[in-house]
């Protein structure tokens, strides 16, 4: 049973209100929603279930098919999705991921565009439902009122990452025919920073069951200092030492907020209770009821593992690790053989596996770290993905919960500030922490500040079957500690926005990508949009 039951909460309350209050003009106008709301008296459970009705977008957003997941990951230096011998091609979209050659047509430009926008609009639904005395709170107005801000900020922080210009849109109760107005990056990024700083006074401090994905407190401390980590990228001005401020904030405080000792537990299938995540994406098969909600393992799994984990599917077999990165592990590095799926793949009873399309039809089926290109490979190429559980049984959705954000990430969010600040020693001592849970033995475990400092040990250059060169990541800035980030956040749908911030993403080679332009980093606003909107440019490049 998982602890939060939001996703229980809302059935009711979200069939109702959300499909019947979505537009975005005036209540009133609209006498089908008028007599709903006459005739609707919201309890108190209905009001925490209208509440979290707002959160469930960012499953959406990050989980759905070409969602910010694949956005984040699928264009960057450790996961591929390879034309397979049963598809995976459609039409080219994630080749041209790959390969940085999206068009502002693509399914997945306009998947996480819609899908934020559908979260902001809940948000500023439920706003206007309370300050217009519709859902009639009293103690703890002020409290639930912040906590849709920050999660409506956290909304924005997708869209300032993803397409950095952008309209910002506070009001629910719009005129019929309103068109927002275009923000620049740095403008949204403020915006961010208000709403977030504004709102931290007012939020539940407590870090419980009744606080478990939700934006109480800590959860928005750690997204603030994501702002803020990345706000040279966003802004154009660093801010190292506003987010060493807010880490430290969480660390030092008795929140009950740690390490794992045991990165796994993060990731089990009852990972609920787990003490790392701050901000978990909670997710039951029994309420989800997106079909394409957290199907990673079918996406990643060849059909035959249906047998391994006795799945109520067959897997479709498609994404798959970028050898290159997997040769940057340590072998004793169990974040290598714990979170991805290697060699001779088995039944539940131990029987061998073997493929079943493809040239290799009736060969043992054995993940083998070799992939031939973007545009083709057969049923062995490439390790597959484990780092979440795979329970027995599962159907196409996982029921582990989905940490966005997790205390591993607060350590070394304030590591990589110190290390640009100049404490490579106090920076090394963090990094160290969340090695240690990752070795057996305690001397590879220890990072110094001089090696964090080094390159990167990624040997970058392009590396399919139609071209072999080799540039290195000696030259990178900090890339040992860009390392560290991959070996401990690989699959968590985040390398995109770490590699902007070392300076690689448009400037290095990988796989089948070369550089082509530094205007990748931010993706288009969907073309459709900006033929509906008059207000909108396009994001430079596109």
């Amino acid at each position: 049973m998982k602890r939060n039951n939001y996703i229980k909460q809302i059935s009711y309350a979200f069939l109702v209100l959300v499909l019947m209050f979505s537009s975005c003009t005036e209540l009133e106008n609209q006498s089908f929603d008028r007599i709903i709301a006459e005739q609707f008296e919201p309890t108190e459970e209905d009001i925490v279930a209208i509440v979290g009705s707002a959160y469930g977008s960012w499953r959406d957003i990050l989980l759905l098919w070409n969602g910010y997941w694949r956005c984040n990951e699928v264009g960057a230096d450790q996961i591929v999705i390879p034309g397979r011998p049963n598809g995976w091609v459609d039409g080219g979209i994630f080749r041209r991921l790959h390969e940085h050659s999206f068009t502002t047509d693509d399914d997945n430009v306009y998947q996480t565009w819609d899908r934020t926008y559908s979260g902001i609009s809940s948000c500023n639904r439920v706003i206007y439902q309370i300050e217009s005395g519709f859902l009639p709170l009293a103690e703890t107005k002020e409290q639930v009122i912040s906590e849709l801000k920050v999660l409506r900020a956290s909304y924005y922080y997708v869209l300032c990452d993803l397409y950095g210009n952008v309209p910002v849109v506070t009001d629910f109760n719009v005129p019929e025919g309103y068109l927002p107005t275009q923000s620049t990056r740095k403008e949204v990024y403020d915006f961010i920073i208000k709403e977030i700083t504004e709102s931290i006074p007012n939020l539940n401090s407590a870090n419980d069951l009744l606080t478990y994905g939700r934006f109480n407190e800590w959860a928005a401390r750690t997204l603030l200092a994501k702002m803020y980590l990345n706000a040279e990228v966003y802004s154009g001005t660093a801010q190292w030492g506003k987010c060493i401020e807010q880490c430290d904030l969480i660390i030092n405080s008795d929140n009950g907020i740690g390490l794992e000792d045991d990165q796994k537990n993060v990731f089990i299938t009852e990972n609920q209770f787990s003490k790392e995540i701050i901000f978990g994406l909670s997710i039951d098969d029994q309420y989800t009821d997106e079909w394409n909600q957290f199907d990673i393992h079918m996406q990643t799994l060849q059909p035959s593992n249906q047998a391994t984990y006795d799945l109520e599917g067959t897997p479709w077999g498609g994404m798959c690790a970028i050898p290159q990165f997997i040769n940057t592990f340590d072998p004793a590095d169990k974040r290598l053989t714990e979170n991805f799926i290697m060699g001779q793949q088995y039944t539940s009873k131990g029987d061998s596996l073997y493929c079943t399309m493809g040239s290799l039809t009736g060969q043992p089926l054995a993940y083998i770290n070799e992939v031939p290109g973007v545009d083709e490979s057969e049923e062995i190429h490439g390790f597959r993905f484990g780092k979440f559980e795979i329970e027995s049984g599962s159907a196409n959705i996982l029921n582990n919960d989905y940490p966005l954000f997790r205390f591993a990430d607060v350590l070394m969010m304030k590591a990589e500030c110190l290390l640009r600040t100049g404490d490579a020693g106090a920076a090394a001592e963090l990094v160290t922490q969340v090695r240690e849970r990752a070795f057996t033995d305690a001397a590879k475990a220890t990072v110094t500040g001089d090696e964090l400092m080094q390159g990167s040990s990624y040997d970058y250059g392009l590396r399919d079957h139609n071209a072999e060169t080799h540039e290195g990541g000696d030259d990178i800035q900090y890339g040992r500690f860009l390392d560290e980030l991959a070996w401990e956040f690989n699959q968590e749908g985040r390398r995109r926005q770490d590699m902007i911030r070392f300076g690689i993403y448009t400037s290095k080679s990988y796989f089948s990508h070369s550089p082509n332009g530094d205007y990748w980093s931010i993706y288009p606003i969907p073309r459709g949009r900006i033929e509906s909107n008059s207000n909108l440019q396009q994001n430079e490049g596109y």
